[in-house]
């Protein structure tokens, strides 16, 4: 039985910038799911995104009063710039304080900007207004257990009204992505061929390790997704991975044992880009599934 005190994890593909301009089943999912949490009295919201990674041995939690937003391509402006950003300064505090408490050398940033990988999602989850939301960085080591523990050391929050967000990529690879469609007629979508192989082998690996495993087998599960042959096909580099360790460790106690995951809504972009959208656990009001789940 899943332990229902306990919020539940979404882990988000953001794919392109172009997912903040264009309609999409993802946009529609990461909409009901905010909706969701707000219905749920969700207070915070942490993310750890794909695109923010602190050097050495350390860890940073955003803590900018007035974080700036990294400009956006293919998108047009007036989707983002008015959008209010929320930093939660308290909560930074608090992570840090429980990242410490387990053994990682974490501290404050307090001139980080936002970047679209979390700010886009913000902005399609909670359209109306930004929850008070905190920034965790990964670590460019890229360690995947590393990251396992941050999700593990912040999990006692999940107790609390805080909703946890890893957002990166099930298929991430710039490199085997089709970009003459996007470029040339601000079309992400087109689909010319079919992907490539090895990105529908590895998308078909990243959902049976994240739906069929729970607690401790979702954690091996998830960094066992680093060993297999196709992941530098899916993955050339291994920052859009770090957001799903982050979530296995989340929802990686013995306690977590039982608790549903499901995919709730996907688009494949570029070709070869694969934008899976998971949510591991339920509301207590969804006696039944997943919200969104389709």
């Amino acid at each position: 039985m899943m332990p229902t005190a306990l919020t539940p994890v979404h882990f988000f593909s953001h794919g392109s910038t172009m997912m903040l301009g264009e309609e999409s089943a993802s946009a529609s999912y990461w909409k009901k799911c905010g909706d969701a949490a707000l219905a749920n009295g969700i207070e915070h919201v942490i993310m750890m995104g794909a695109h923010w990674a602190t050097l050495g041995d350390e860890i940073e939690v955003a803590a900018n009063p007035t974080p700036a937003k990294s400009p956006v391509a293919f998108v047009e402006p007036s989707k983002y710039v008015p959008y209010k950003l929320n930093p939660d300064i308290p909560m930074a505090s608090r992570c840090v304080d429980l990242l410490k408490k387990a053994g990682l050398k974490a501290k404050h940033n307090e001139k980080f900007d936002w970047i679209h990988d979390t700010y886009l999602i913000l902005i399609r989850m909670f359209p109306t207004g930004c929850p008070p939301t905190t920034i965790v960085s990964m670590n460019a080591r890229y360690d995947p257990h590393y990251h396992v523990k941050v999700g593990t050391a912040l999990r006692p929050l999940r107790r609390e009204k805080v909703l946890f967000i890893g957002t990166g990529g099930a298929v991430h690879n710039l490199y085997r992505n089709n970009w003459s469609q996007m470029l040339r007629f601000r079309d992400n979508f087109a689909m010319e061929a079919p992907p490539d192989r090895q990105m529908l082998d590895f998308r078909q690996e990243f959902e049976d390790a994240i739906t069929k495993n729970s607690g401790p087998e979702l954690r091996r599960a998830m960094t066992m997704l680093m060993k297999v042959p196709k992941y530098r096909d899916a993955h050339a580099t291994d920052d859009h991975f770090m957001a799903s360790m982050f979530v296995a460790g989340l929802c990686g106690s013995f306690e977590d044992v039982g608790t549903p995951a499901a995919l709730g809504a996907e688009d494949w972009e570029l070709r070869n880009m694969c934008n899976s959208q998971f949510t591991l656990g339920r509301w207590p009001s969804e006696k039944c599934g997943l919200v969104g789940v389709v």
